[in-house]
């Protein structure tokens, strides 16, 4: 499943399932943040899963995993790839994002104990006073829980920052597992933002999406 809210095989939202509470443990040493905007640790774990920051060579295991799934991507403001070569440019800019601390950050979802990645992740904290989220997930991990299990303590933790006061993220009106997953995380439904998104999945003309976000 997916939200819509990513623009490559990062971000993106839905999968629905339990909810399960866990905590970010800060990973790498922070680098240099030129726009001054919070940075979230590199790495976190929850009771099923791992996230860490995307790797050059993760473009054949992402492909295989739901990159190259259409069901996947059917909400999404990106297709599904044909290709890996276009995915590992993808993933090199992923591993950019951090280096330069420029606010939009993503991480591949593993079950731990594996380096394998069934979904991705991401957080844009470009916006001034705000964390917009995307995830996707490997469609045979759909129902399970695992997205929410993700999102939950990004959005706790964005909101544990001085300086960012809403948390929120979208999907299409017709996903409505991506809403669930939302919900479980915390965020609450605000309203429909018409001709909102693309999916080029389903054709060139703007979407409906259903917006949620939790504030403080």
């Amino acid at each position: 499943m997916a939200n819509g809210t990513s623009r490559n095989p990062g971000p993106s939202n839905g999968s629905a399932g339990a909810l399960a509470r866990s905590v970010l443990v800060t990973g790498n040493q922070p680098v240099p943040n030129p726009k001054n905007t919070p940075r979230p640790p590199s790495s976190f774990g929850t009771a099923r899963l791992v996230a860490r920051i995307p790797r050059a060579d993760d473009g054949p295991a992402v492909f295989a995993s739901y990159a190259g799934d259409p069901d996947v991507t059917r909400y999404l403001s990106w297709r599904a790839y044909e290709r890996v070569e276009p995915l590992n440019l993808f993933l090199r800019e992923a591993v950019a994002h951090w280096e330069k601390g420029d606010g939009q950050y993503a991480w591949l979802l593993c079950l731990k104990g594996t380096e394998t990645p069934i979904g991705s992740i991401g957080v844009d904290l470009a916006s001034e006073g705000k964390a917009m989220f995307g995830y996707v997930l490997a469609k045979k991990f759909w129902g399970h829980g695992f997205t929410a299990e993700a999102l939950q303590p990004l959005v706790d933790w964005s909101l544990a920052q001085p300086t960012i006061f809403r948390a929120w993220a979208f999907c299409d009106v017709e996903n409505p597992a991506s809403v669930r997953v939302m919900e479980k995380a915390g965020l609450v439904r605000e309203g429909i933002l018409r001709r909102w998104h693309t999916s080029p999945t389903l054709g060139p003309v703007p979407r409906d999406c259903i917006v949620c976000a939790k504030v403080k």
